[in-house]
C-alpha cells in the first residue's frame, strides 16, 4: 500500500499529529481566546514509546494548530496523562503579576532492576502555553505502595477555596485536596465494589452538570472513569461514567449508578476528559476523547501517523422517564458553521432518498437523518460497492449499531472486524440519528445524543459512496424518511 493511500484515512474535521503516535489527549485548557490540547505523544515512532506531551491550539474547536513539544522526558521519568488550569488566585506563587497556566502531570519511571513509579509533578507558563517551565521541587505528589498513581485531573473547588485532584489508582480513584497544587491531602477513595472492574482504571474526571429537566438549579456530579484493556474482554478499552453528589471530600454514587454505564457503545473513543475554565458565559462541558483502542491501536494502519481524536462534543445531563440520571453527547455547535448543505430530502419515499444519496461521493460529512420510530433501516457510508461501513436501526431489537465486518482493512487485528450495537428503546413517534462520517471514522449520535457509538474504519481510498440499504426481505421498511447531508471537507 502506498503512503498516499495510507495517509488519506487522516481526518478532515478531526485532529491528529502531523507525524508520530498519539493518546490520550491531556491538559485541556481554555486560556485568553484559545483552547489548548495536550496529548500523548511519541514524536519519534508510530506506535506507544517514551511519552511527551504533544500540543495544539484552536479558537473554534474545528481548525488546530500542532505546536511544538510542550512537555519532554526528564531525570524523573516520561511525561504521562495529566491536566491543566488557569492559576487565577496565583495559589502556587508562580504568577506574581498575572495569571497563567498550570499543568499537573504524572512522572513515570521504569529503571532496570526498579519498581515502577508514578508520582505527580507540575510545569507552569506565562506565555499562553508556548514554553513550560517544571516546577524545581517536583514531584509533588508520591505514593509508596501504589504502582498505579496516575492520570491527575484538577480543578478549582470554590466553597472550600481549594484545588481537588482525582487520581487512577489500579481499580480505583483517589480523591485529594491542596490550597496551592503543591502540598496535598488524600481526602477519599472511591471504586470499590461499584462499576466495571474489567482493566485497570485510567484517566478520571470528575465535574458537576445541570441536570436539563430537573428542578431549578438542580445539578449532579459526573464521573469519568476509562477502562484499560485487559486482552480478555472483547470490546478493549472504553469508558464508564457514574452520577451523584460531591461536598468538597468524597464523591457519593445515586442509585443509577450501581449499574454500569457506558459513555460510548462503538471501540473507538477512549480516556477523554473535559476542558478546564471554560468561560461561565458559555457555561458548556466541552469534552474530547482519543478516537481508538488498546487492543490494537498500535496496528492502525495510517502511515507516518497514528492517533486522532474524536469531534469535540458538548455533555449535558438530563433525567430518563424512569427518574435516572443520563449522560447525553452532543457534536459541539462550532462544527455547524463549516458545514455546506449538499442534500435535503424531507419526509420522502424511500426511492426519492435512495435516487439522491447516488449522486454523492464525499468522504467528510454530516449526515442528518429521521424517520418513524417503529421501521428499521441501514444505510451504506464510505462505500465502493464491494466495501462499505453499515449504519443501521433494527426497531424490532430496538438498537442502533455500527457494522464494519466489510469496511475496509481489518486485517491487521481479529477483533478490528465486527459490528457494535446500543439499545435504543423509544416511546416517541420518529427516530432522529446525526452521523459524522470523515475518510477514516464514523460517530453516531442517537435521540440528540442519548446514545453514542464512534468506530474507526479504513476504507479504500474509492470508498466515497452512500446510500440506503435495502434487502428484499425486509419486514418493516421506512413509509417516508427526511434526510439532510452536509459537507465536511474542511481542512484541519
Amino acid at each position: 500500500m502506498s503512503l498516499q493511500l495510507q495517509n488519506d484515512y487522516r481526518g478532515a474535521y478531526h485532529f491528529s499529529p502531523a507525524r508520530g503516535w498519539m493518546n490520550d489527549p491531556n491538559g485541556m485548557v481554555y486560556w485568553d481566546g484559545e483552547y489548548h490540547l495536550f496529548f500523548q505523544y511519541h514524536p519519534f515512532g508510530k506506535t506507544w514509546g517514551p511519552m511527551h506531551w504533544g500540543h495544539a491550539v484552536s479558537r473554534n474547536l474545528v481548525h488546530w494548530q500542532e505546536l511544538p513539544v510542550a512537555l519532554e522526558p526528564d531525570e524523573l521519568g516520561t511525561i504521562f496523562s495529566g491536566s491543566a488550569v488557569v492559576d487565577w488566585k496565583n495559589t502556587t506563587g508562580f504568577f506574581p503579576e498575572e495569571p497563567g497556566l498550570v499543568a499537573i502531570f504524572t512522572h513515570h519511571s521504569e529503571l532496570p532492576g526498579q519498581s515502577v513509579c508514578q508520582s505527580q509533578s507540575l510545569a507552569y507558563s506565562h506565555d499562553r502555553g508556548r514554553t513550560w517551565h517544571k516546577y524545581p521541587g517536583n514531584p509533588v505528589l508520591t505514593h509508596e505502595s501504589r504502582p498505579d498513581f496516575r492520570d491527575p485531573k484538577v480543578f478549582w473547588y470554590e466553597r472550600d477555596h481549594c484545588w481537588v485532584m482525582i487520581l487512577a489508582c489500579g481499580q480505583t480513584v483517589s480523591l485529594y485536596r491542596s490550597p496551592d497544587m503543591l502540598q496535598w491531602t488524600e481526602s477519599s477513595e472511591f471504586g470499590e465494589g461499584i462499576g466495571c472492574h474489567d482493566g485497570v482504571w485510567e484517566c478520571p474526571d470528575l465535574f458537576p452538570l445541570p441536570v436539563q429537566n430537573g428542578a431549578e438549579g438542580e445539578q449532579r456530579w459526573v464521573m469519568l472513569v476509562s477502562i484499560g484493556d485487559d486482552g480478555i474482554h472483547p470490546e478493549g478499552s472504553r469508558t464508564q461514567y457514574f452520577t451523584g453528589q460531591f461536598e468538597g471530600t468524597s464523591f457519593i454514587p445515586d442509585e443509577a449508578s450501581q449499574q454500569v454505564r457506558w459513555l460510548d457503545y462503538g471501540r473507538d473513543n477512549y480516556a477523554g476528559v473535559n476542558w478546564s475554565d471554560i468561560p461561565a458565559e458559555d457555561g458548556r462541558r466541552l469534552y474530547i476523547g482519543w478516537m481508538s483502542n488498546w487492543r490494537y491501536a498500535n496496528m492502525t494502519p495510517t502511515g507516518d501517523w497514528r492517533g486522532a481524536m474524536t469531534i469535540t462534543r458538548e455533555l449535558l445531563l438530563e433525567y430518563t422517564k424512569d427518574g435516572q440520571l443520563q449522560l447525553l453527547q452532543r457534536p459541539v455547535a462550532e462544527l455547524e458553521s463549516y458545514r455546506q448543505l449538499l442534500l435535503q430530502c424531507n419526509h420522502a419515499r424511500l426511492e426519492e432518498v435512495e435516487v439522491a444519496l447516488t449522486a454523492l461521493h464525499l468522504r467528510s460529512y454530516e449526515l442528518h437523518i429521521v424517520l418513524p420510530a417503529i421501521s428499521s433501516a441501514q444505510w451504506e457510508v464510505l462505500s465502493n460497492g464491494q466495501q462499505r461501513t453499515v449504519i443501521g436501526v433494527d426497531a424490532d431489537r430496538g438498537v442502533v449499531y455500527i457494522d464494519r465486518t466489510m469496511s475496509g482493512d481489518g486485517t491487521f487485528h481479529e477483533h478490528f472486524a465486527g459490528r457494535h450495537e446500543a439499545a435504543w428503546s423509544t416511546t416517541e413517534d420518529v427516530r432522529e440519528l446525526r452521523i459524522f462520517v470523515d475518510r477514516g471514522s464514523v460517530e453516531v449520535f442517537a435521540d440528540e445524543g442519548r446514545t453514542v457509538l464512534t468506530d474507526l474504519v479504513f476504507p479504500p481510498a474509492s470508498a466515497d459512496r452512500l446510500g440506503l440499504m435495502r434487502a428484499t426481505n425486509e419486514q418493516n421498511p421506512p413509509a417516508w424518511m427526511s434526510v439532510a447531508v452536509y459537507d465536511l471537507s474542511i481542512d484541519r
